[in-house]
């Protein structure tokens, strides 16, 4: 496809100013000004609160190292006992009989 000439742009122009009138083309563009700097402030904003979590994530002293390994260890104690509960409790199943006439 092709650009549309600068004649059909000027038509385009002209009609939807007829439509809309000037001042709701210009409030529709300050909208639309808004909304572009409101997306840039947020990537702006996003960006510095990534690059937050990674220097609060940064492991520098041996210390920290220890720490970090010793909660691993307590979450993955804490998902074993689930893992234990969940499969004693599978083992327990519903035994009533599904036809109640029969008790």
């Amino acid at each position: 496809m092709h650009a549309p000439s600068p004649m059909a742009l000027l038509l385009i122009a002209i009609v939807v100013l007829v439509l809309f009138g000037r001042g709701k083309v210009s409030s529709l563009m300050g909208e639309v000004g808004k909304g572009i700097t409101a997306f840039k402030k947020g990537v702006k904003d996003g960006a510095e609160e990534d690059k937050a979590e990674a220097k609060e994530l940064e492991l520098n002293s041996t210390d920290d190292i220890v720490k970090a390994r010793a909660e691993l260890a307590a979450e993955r104690a804490k998902l074993d006992a689930e893992r234990a509960r969940m499969t004693a409790d599978a083992g327990l199943r519903d035994v009533t009989p599904a036809d109640q006439n029969k008790l």
